[in-house]
């Protein structure tokens, strides 16, 4: 059932700290919720990147022209780095393990998973003007390339911060 602020009670349930929860039980929480949305995203970064990483090896890949080589080289490295990012926080928790400062940790994560986002998203509409600029010409790859990642800017970030400005 929808309450006032747009949200379920059971997303609500998991916002803040929850009755009976400790801060240590919290940070544990919110930790472990975190590190599962970076399971949720890795295979999708994972078939990108493997994707990117066989393309140049293609027979067709030698048809393309400097402007898609350059759009090309540009998703492959925003994907790179964007693995790097999602990658980071369970790596971090692990090299620290028992010495980390969860909470800082938590701040820090979330930052480099947002940011890892914004790269993936910027990948994925990278990757498919490089498709559409095959099939069709320069100037639809454009502007198909562009909806694609307004359509990611509005799904993972637009409408999530609209929800939680309602919610307030």
């Amino acid at each position: 059932m929808m309450s006032s602020g747009g949200a379920t009670a059971g997303e609500r349930s998991t916002i803040g700290p929850q009755p009976g929860e400790s801060s240590k039980e919290r940070v544990d929480r919110e930790l472990g919720e975190l590190l599962e949305e970076v399971r949720v995203a890795l295979p999708g970064l994972e078939l990108l990147f493997g994707f990117l990483l066989i393309l140049p090896f293609t027979e067709g890949f030698r048809s393309i022209d400097g402007a898609e080589r350059a759009v090309y080289l540009a998703g492959f490295l925003a994907t790179a780095a964007a693995a790097a990012l999602l990658i980071t926080p369970a790596t971090s928790h692990r090299l620290g393990f028992r010495r980390v400062d969860k909470e800082q940790l938590l701040q820090v994560a979330n930052r480099q998973i947002v940011g890892a986002l914004v790269l993936m998203a910027i990948a994925i509409a990278l990757v498919v003007h490089l498709v559409v600029s095959v099939l069709l010409d320069a100037t639809w790859a454009a502007v198909i390339a562009a909806g694609v990642a307004a359509w990611f800017g509005l799904w993972w970030f637009v409408v999530p911060l609209w929800r939680q400005h309602r919610q307030r």
